[in-house]
């Protein structure tokens, strides 16, 4: 690990929620959520403190989430809003450093290595980050601070809301150890099962494991998973961040009963994507993919090959995804893998 870097992790607490309340202060002490209707077959986008207190949570369908809380207060979100108090976060954000990766209109990662103000101090900027956005925008943000991007994530959700962890590098090993392996990136419940098969709860207990059993178990990722339990992250803050694929979808009001009802939906979903895709000024594509969540909340995705949207292929890779289940549909989606900008470069190299 480069214990020399200083890396924070600043995360709005339940941010479109927390926007409603700063705007309307009668929302704060009552459970409240952003989501699509239950009618609609919407889910929850967020929610407030008092609403997780319920079990509500973000992806949750709002129709369950109203069963948990019938007094729950849903709004539809107002994303201009949400938009402009992001904005305005970012521009804070810059003010500190010009190295701000956004992952989303809510979190960024800020690399603080070379800043001078405040002493050089990581807890302090993350103080002044949490002040200022508090008193600017009205919006309060967790912060966590350590030398490596993984760490600085993970630091700002430990206490939160409103939190502020510091991870010194002194500290990595000891907070390394005690930290469950459902926390590490890319552990979804698949690796967790896997893991607990093995034992395996800790970083402490991923450490006893060499790293070629690891490699065995896992494949390439058994390699991620031999440094993430040592805490190595050496992934740098990238201020640019690439797209790798464009993509839409539509969740329907009512259940899709049969492959025929999907092909009809697929050509308007077509012609978003195409309409995306021009948005973005028509990038090369390198394949194309097709998504369907069954009516049992299932989930598959089947992608196959190809540098122009075409829909006989949508059509073929539809029926191949509709096959793995032959249930009821859901959801519906189609995207486009996007050529990396390094091929790019080279495919528009002169001779």
């Amino acid at each position: 690990m480069d214990s020399v870097r200083k890396i924070l992790h600043a995360d709005c607490d339940c941010f479109y929620a927390a926007v409603e309340m700063r705007d309307n202060p009668a929302l704060r002490e009552i459970p409240l959520a952003i989501g699509g209707s239950a009618e609609g077959r919407g889910v929850i986008a967020t929610c407030n403190y008092p609403a997780r207190r319920y079990g509500i949570h973000s992806a949750m369908p709002t129709a369950r989430a109203l069963r948990l809380c019938p007094q729950l207060t849903l709004l539809h979100g107002d994303f201009d809003r949400y938009r402009e108090a992001s904005r305005q976060i970012q521009a804070i954000f810059h003010e500190l450093t010009p190295l701000v990766e956004p992952l989303s209109l809510d979190e960024a990662f800020l690399d603080v290595t070379a800043v001078t103000r405040f002493s050089g101090s990581a807890t302090w900027m993350a103080r002044w980050l949490k002040e200022e956005c508090q008193r600017r925008v009205g919006i309060t943000v967790s912060v966590g601070a350590a030398p490596s991007k993984f760490l600085a994530k993970i630091a700002s959700d430990w206490e939160k809301p409103d939190g502020l962890t510091v991870i010194t590098p002194d500290r990595v090993a000891t907070f390394i150890k005690t930290l469950p392996v459902t926390k590490l990136n890319g552990v979804g419940p698949a690796t967790a099962r896997r893991l607990k098969s093995l034992d395996i709860d800790t970083c402490d207990d991923l450490q006893r494991l060499p790293q070629d059993r690891l490699i065995h178990e896992f494949g390439k990722f058994g390699h991620r998973l031999f440094e993430l339990a040592r805490g190595i992250d050496t992934r740098p803050v990238r201020v640019e961040r690439e797209r790798k694929s464009v993509s839409v979808e539509t969740t329907f009001a009512t259940d899709l009963p049969g492959l025929p009802d999907c092909h009809r939906e697929l050509a308007a979903l077509c012609d978003r994507l195409e309409s995306r895709l021009a948005r973005h000024g028509h990038p090369p594509l390198a394949g194309l993919f097709v998504k369907v969540r069954f009516d049992d909340f299932s989930l598959t995705t089947i992608e196959g090959r190809g540098s122009t949207l075409c829909n006989q292929t949508f059509n073929a890779l539809l029926a191949q995804a509709w096959a793995r289940k032959k249930r009821p549909v859901r959801l519906l989606g189609v995207g486009a893998r996007l050529v990396p900008e390094d091929a790019r470069r080279q495919l528009t190299l002169p001779l």
